[in-house]
């Protein structure tokens, strides 16, 4: 979906060229109405989920969003700084906006301002759904006519938008696609140029997947990108592997048809049959999660199958305590059922099966200290999960904050929040179940 970055004050704010307090929040209201009604996701600053300072997601916000909206009331200087970043990095998709005591500066009198009116604090009911209908027309007629309404693009004519690494690798990618007849290049530089395309095309889709501490995954981004290796590299494993990772992580364009399309990818590579624990892993991912978007035991039995198989394969951590969730989910439906034995022996299986990822795990725990952030996370992570899932809680808390202190990407951590929320879920319920 498009998405529309609003530039604008919080809550009530004083306008000091004549005194009067006006409440941002009620303006930023109406604006989020007409942006939606546009069909755009519409985001403001304190709405933005982040770690450490604003500032990253809000310079990403005014270089990507395909709509800002400005609104200077008040005068706010923020404001004003930020139109004016949009204005560097975008030629066009702008709308400033302001309450209509708004005075302009000399420097803004020749761009067109869309005004609103206040009734004291708030806006009226009829002013509200006026400026709603007017802003609902700029916007559908800006995102769809793409002219330029940036000054510095309107007056320096031959300044190009900038674009990141992996933006310069997709236009490099497209021109070297496009045959020249009168210049035609090498097989041999040709075949070199594609590998060291896709190569920076991978790096740069991992390190969204996996950023830098502080900064968020980009999923859809990574997936763009992978798609692009993929179409030069379509039978290679480890592509097709973050490629359906990225897939059913980026939710797009909903998560049931995320995972849909993830699995139509790992299917390629034939997961029902392979000894690929990564694959396994990814397929028994994707099964749990269309589970709890589609209860159909079909999706349940292939993640116990594909996790179970990866567990016994690798002996790992990651296929092991899944395999433990989920045979504690069908010990629950089946205590359900009436099928108290069946019940019984997956709630064992289950306790057993975390005990051998202990066993696996804490000889290696000095060695899990050398490998890279994200790694050293799940492998904390694990910890914590399996000794919550045993009822160890003291443990538990132990590797519960040496997995917070990483400050891994806040995916990451949602994800094992979500895990945990399942096991004590589960067992609460099996145990009631069993009597």
């Amino acid at each position: 979906m498009p998405t529309c970055f609003v530039v604008q004050g919080f809550g009530k704010k004083t306008d000091y060229t004549d005194g009067r307090i006006l409440d941002l929040d009620a303006s930023y209201a109406v604006i989020k109405e007409a942006v939606e009604a546009a069909g755009l996701q519409c985001v403001r600053a304190d709405e933005i989920i982040h770690s450490g300072a604003i500032d990253l997601p809000m310079y990403e916000q005014l270089l990507r969003a395909d709509l800002v909206v400005a609104d200077l009331s008040t005068y706010n200087v923020n404001a004003i700084f930020e139109l004016g970043v949009r204005y560097g990095l975008r030629p066009h998709a702008t709308i400033i906006v302001a309450e209509e005591g708004f005075k302009h500066p000399f420097d803004v009198s020749h761009i067109a301002i869309t005004p609103y009116k206040h009734l004291g604090e708030d806006i009226g009911r009829k002013e509200a759904e006026r400026f709603k209908r007017v802003l609902v027309e700029r916007i559908s007629a800006i995102v769809a006519g793409g002219n330029t309404d940036s000054p510095v693009y309107t007056f320096l004519h031959q300044l190009e938008p900038p674009r990141n690494r992996a933006e310069r690798l997709i236009a490099e990618a497209a021109a070297c696609a496009i045959p020249n007849p009168a210049a035609p290049a090498p097989v041999a530089a040709a075949e070199g140029a594609d590998a060291l395309t896709s190569k920076l095309l991978l790096e740069t889709a991992l390190a969204k997947i996996n950023p830098p501490e502080g900064q968020p995954s980009d999923f859809g981004g990574a997936k763009t990108l992978l798609e692009m290796v993929r179409a030069k590299r379509p039978h290679d494993h480890f592509i097709l592997q973050q490629l359906a990772l990225a897939t059913y992580k980026s939710k797009q364009p909903t998560p049931l048809a995320a995972l849909q399309a993830a699995r139509e990818v790992l299917l390629t590579i034939d997961p029902m049959s392979t000894n690929d624990p990564e694959t396994l892993g990814i397929w028994g991912a994707v099964h749990k999660r269309l589970w709890d978007l589609d209860p159909q035991p079909a999706h349940l039995a292939a993640s116990i199958n594909a996790y179970s198989r990866g567990f016994y394969l690798k002996q790992d951590y990651y296929n092991g305590i899944n395999f433990a969730v989920l045979l504690e989910l069908r010990a629950l439906l089946s205590a359900r059922a009436g099928e108290r034995d069946e019940a019984i022996a997956d709630k064992v299986l289950a306790r057993r099966v975390r005990e051998e990822v202990l066993g696996y795990m804490l000889p290696q725990m000095a060695e899990k200290a050398e490998l890279p952030v994200d790694k050293r996370y799940w492998a904390l992570a694990s910890m914590w999960e399996v000794n919550v899932g045993l009822g160890r809680d003291d443990e538990a808390a132990k590797w519960e904050q040496a997995a917070r202190d990483l400050q891994s990407p806040d995916w990451m951590l949602q994800s094992t929040e979500e895990q945990l929320v399942r096991v004590r879920k589960n067992q609460a319920e099996l145990a009631q179940a069993l009597g």
